[in-house]
């Protein structure tokens, strides 16, 4: 019993790491072909959003922002083309 407990916890753990959310999944290559996280920054400051903060989850980035309406929002990016990702509902 111990080990299957031992086994299922090893398995959840290995997945957290790898999915992260799950909200999102981008097939995004090497990071070398990424773009900077700066010019994902400068693109939402120039549509008036508050960037709060920005991290890589599923191999996208998600970006933490204060949108022009003062809505905090959570948006996902392909790091190679910048462009918005779909997210799956939580």
């Amino acid at each position: 019993m111990k080990a299957t407990v031992a086994l299922l916890l090893a398995f959840a753990f290995t997945q957290g790491v790898v999915f992260a959310t799950g909200l999102a999944t981008c097939d995004s290559g090497p990071e070398s072909g990424w773009q900077s996280q700066e010019k994902l920054t400068k693109i939402l400051t120039d549509k008036g959003w508050t960037v709060r903060r920005i991290k890589i989850d599923g191999g996208c980035y998600e970006a933490y922002v204060v949108n022009d309406k003062g809505e905090r929002q959570e948006a996902y990016f392909h790091p190679v083309t910048l462009a918005p990702v779909p997210t799956k509902p939580r």
